[in-house]
C-alpha cells in the first residue's frame, strides 16, 4: 500500500467497458445513460475537467429541445433535473424582411394547440443541461466518467477497440463511439472523410433581457445576410442566434456592448420593449459537414461527429439525440439476441436508420438558408407567397408543427417516451 510506484503502475493499467464514448458534451452522456440503463458498461472520456462543466455560470447559450428530445431526456432520467429551468415553446412565428424595415405581410405562425402532445419543445440553458447530465451519470451504475483527459491514439482489432489517453493510461471495449464534435478526432483517426462546405456566415450568439414578456413565442426573422432567431428563456429573457456574413459578424462581435445593441435593435425590433445583454457573447462559423460514413470497424459516430448543419431550424442537438436513441435501441436489441454489438451487421442497422434522415435534414436546412439568405426579388416574392400559403392551410400548418416538435419520421422508442 505504501509502494510509491503504485500510482504510476495503476495509471497505466487498462480499464475495460462494453462501450467507450469519446466526448462528454451532451450526446455522449445521453448515450451513456441510455446504454447503462439497458445493462451495458460504459466509459465516457471528456476532455474538459468536470469542475469546469459543473460550475459553469450563465453565459447565454441555450438549446431548443424538440418535444421528442424532451421525451428522451425524460426516459433517461435527465428531464426531472432541468424541468424547473425549461421554458416551453408555445408558438413559432416566421417572417421575412430587412433590418429596420419591418417584416413582410406574409408569414407563418405555428401554435402548439394544433397538436395534442403538448408544447412544440422547450428552451433549456446549456449550463443546466450539462449539470443534469453529470448528476444523472453519477447516479447511474455502469458508467465510468474520465474527465480532463484527451485521447491520443486509438487501435481497432478483432478483439475490440483500445484507446490511449494523454496520461499514458489505456481503455478497451467492444465498441468505440465518437461524440466529439464536427472536428471529431475519433473519425479522423479512423480515416473517415467528410463532405461539406462553408456558408460564409457566422452566428452571433448571446442572451438578452427584455422589458415585456415573450409569452413562450419563438421568432425566426429572415434577412438577406442570414436569419435572426429569438428564442424564449425563463423569465423576461431570450436567447439570440443571429447570422451575418462572416466579416460583418466579426466586426459586430468586437463592438462595445452599447454599440452591439445598437446594431441588434433594428433587426430585433421593439415588440419586447427595451433590451439589454445578459452573459457573454459568442461567435460560431457556420458550415455543413457530414461524415462520409457514420460507422467503421467497431466504431460509430453520433451527433456533430456524424453531421453538422446550419442552425437555421435549431435541429443540431435534436438530430444528435435521434442518433442516441437509434444507436441505443440497435445495440440493446442486438445484445438481447446474443449478437456481437460491435459487428458490422449491427452497426449497419444504425447507419441505415440515421443516414438518410440526417442527410435529408442537412440538405433541407442548406436549401432553406440559401433560399432566404439573399435579396433576389423573384425569390423573395416566391418565398413570401409560400409562407402565406402554409400559414393559411391548417393541414400544412399542423404538419410543420409536428415536424418542429420532432414527432415525424421513424422515431426511436426513447423519443416516443417508451423504454427500449
Amino acid at each position: 500500500m505504501d509502494n510509491p510506484e503504485r500510482a504510476r503502475i495503476l495509471q497505466h493499467m487498462e480499464h475495460r467497458s462494453d462501450i467507450l464514448i469519446v466526448g462528454g458534451g451532451l450526446n455522449g452522456p445521453a448515450l451513456a445513460l441510455a446504454l447503462a440503463q439497458t445493462g451495458h458498461s460504459v466509459t465516457v472520456i471528456d476532455a474538459l475537467a468536470e469542475k469546469v462543466r459543473k460550475n459553469a455560470a450563465f453565459d447565454g447559450r441555450a438549446y431548443a429541445l424538440a418535444l421528442a428530445s424532451q421525451c428522451l431526456l425524460d426516459a433517461i432520467g435527465v428531464w426531472e433535473k432541468v424541468e424547473e429551468h425549461a421554458q416551453p415553446m408555445l408558438e413559432i412565428k416566421v417572417t421575412d424582411g430587412h433590418a429596420g424595415a419591418g417584416p413582410s405581410p406574409f408569414f407563418m405562425h405555428f401554435n402548439h394547440a394544433e397538436i395534442e402532445e403538448g408544447p412544440m419543445g422547450y428552451m433549456v440553458e446549456d449550463r443546466h443541461l450539462r449539470r443534469a447530465f453529470l448528476e444523472a451519470m453519477a447516479e447511474q451504475d455502469g458508467i465510468t466518467k474520465i474527465s480532463g483527459k484527451t485521447v491520443v491514439s486509438q487501435h481497432i482489432s478483432t478483439l475490440g477497440a483500445t484507446l490511449t489517453l494523454d496520461d499514458g493510461s489505456t481503455l478497451s471495449g467492444s465498441l468505440l463511439v465518437g461524440c466529439d464534435g464536427r472536428r471529431s478526432g475519433t473519425a479522423t483517426r479512423a480515416g473517415i472523410k467528410r463532405t461539406g462546405w462553408n456558408y460564409g456566415q457566422t452566428a452571433l450568439v448571446c442572451a438578452i433581457e427584455h422589458e415585456l414578456p415573450h409569452h413562450g413565442i419563438a421568432h425566426q426573422f429572415f434577412m438577406p445576410p442570414g436569419p435572426l432567431a429569438i428564442l424564449p428563456l425563463t423569465g423576461n429573457r431570450s436567447s439570440i442566434v443571429w447570422s451575418e456574413r462572416t466579416e460583418t459578424a466579426e466586426q459586430i462581435n468586437t463592438l462595445p456592448e452599447a454599440d452591439y445593441l445598437q446594431v441588434l435593435r433594428p433587426r430585433f425590433g421593439d415588440f419586447l420593449g427595451n433590451i439589454r445583454l445578459q452573459g457573454d457573447r459568442f461567435t460560431y462559423p457556420l458550415n455543413l459537414t457530414i461524415a462520409n460514413s457514420f460507422i467503421s470497424e467497431r466504431l460509430a459516430l453520433v451527433g456533430d461527429a456524424a453531421h453538422g448543419m446550419h442552425p437555421i431550424a435549431g435541429q443540431g442537438l435534436n438530430a444528435g439525440l435521434r442518433d442516441v436513441g437509434a444507436l441505443a435501441e440497435v445495440l440493446t436489441h442486438a445484445g438481447r439476441r446474443g449478437e456481437d454489438i460491435s459487428s458490422s451487421l449491427v452497426l449497419e442497422r444504425y447507419q441505415e436508420w440515421r443516414r438518410f434522415d440526417t442527410a435529408s435534414l442537412a440538405m433541407a436546412t442548406d436549401v432553406f438558408n440559401k433560399l432566404f439568405s439573399n435579396d433576389n426579388p423573384l425569390l423573395r416574392f416566391g418565398r413570401d407567397i409560400g409562407m402565406g400559403i402554409v400559414g393559411s392551410l391548417p393541414g400544412l400548418r399542423r404538419g410543420f408543427v409536428r415536424e418542429a416538435a420532432g414527432l415525424t419520421g421513424d422515431l426511436p422508442k426513447l423519443l416516443q417516451g417508451r423504454p427500449i
